[in-house]
């Protein structure tokens, strides 16, 4: 899986994936992560990508044109890999935005599908709706809060998705346990010693019982969903009744 994201802050993105899992899974070629500088593609000779709000207000937008153009030179570069037309290979554009719909399990789940994701980084006080209504296809939040760009939710959308791409876990069944896989939080988990500060393991866990496991990994998902996020828990109920 191929991730191109746009930026004016590349090395902050690179940086951030290119650790643990990601940079590994990047190593072994199964997935790409490209940061691409909105600046490089800028008409003059300070790169400056930003201009004042017409209408009046804080802050400086990002213009249309500059990222545009980069847009432009990534759809080429998947036309070219792909020997399709330009128009044949224009991806999933992704804005990340506290005006998007809320990024969770299931839409990273959705994204792992596609094999090339573009992520558009904002910054300043956005970008130039023109350009938004005309690439982007998907406008995207990591929370109800507002950041200073867009480039640490872009990299959450990664980690996420990237981690749903075969191969990428060691073991390929840890998905499917994970908090959200089925709508729950994940159960709580233990390790050696058995007995540390006072506090033994829960007996059931090493009772070498699978079916009384399960089971009680599931009370266990059931509880921490209901007392953490109740929101889940209800939606959980209400699916299964």
């Amino acid at each position: 899986m191929n991730f191109h994201i746009m930026t004016l802050f590349p090395d902050m993105v690179k940086g951030g994936l290119s650790g643990s899992i990601i940079g590994r899974a990047e190593s072994a070629g199964l997935i790409s992560v490209e940061a691409v500088n909105i600046r490089d593609f800028a008409f003059n000779k300070h790169n400056k990508v930003d201009d004042y709000t017409y209408g009046g207000g804080a802050g400086m937008l990002m213009q249309a044109e500059p990222v545009y153009l980069c847009y432009e030179d990534i759809v080429k570069d998947i036309a070219a890999r792909k020997s399709i037309s330009a128009d044949e290979a224009k991806p999933r554009v992704i804005y990340l935005t506290p005006q998007g719909k809320l990024f969770d399990q299931k839409m990273a789940a959705e994204f792992s599908e596609e094999e090339d994701l573009i992520l558009l980084c904002g910054h300043y006080e956005g970008i130039d709706e023109r350009v938004l209504d005309e690439i982007v296809t998907d406008h995207v939040s990591v929370g109800d809060f507002v950041l200073t760009g867009g480039e640490i939710p872009a990299m959450i959308v990664v980690d996420a998705v990237s981690r749903l791409v075969p191969g990428v876990l060691s073991n390929s069944d840890s998905p499917e346990y994970e908090s959200f896989s089925d709508g729950l939080l994940e159960y709580p988990q233990y390790t050696r010693p058995e007995v540390w500060h006072d506090m033994p393991v829960p007996a059931v866990l090493i009772s070498g019982d699978h079916a009384k496991v399960d089971r009680w990994r599931h009370e266990m998902s059931l509880e921490r969903t209901k007392e953490r996020r109740p929101d889940l828990y209800e939606r959980y109920m209400d699916r299964t009744e």
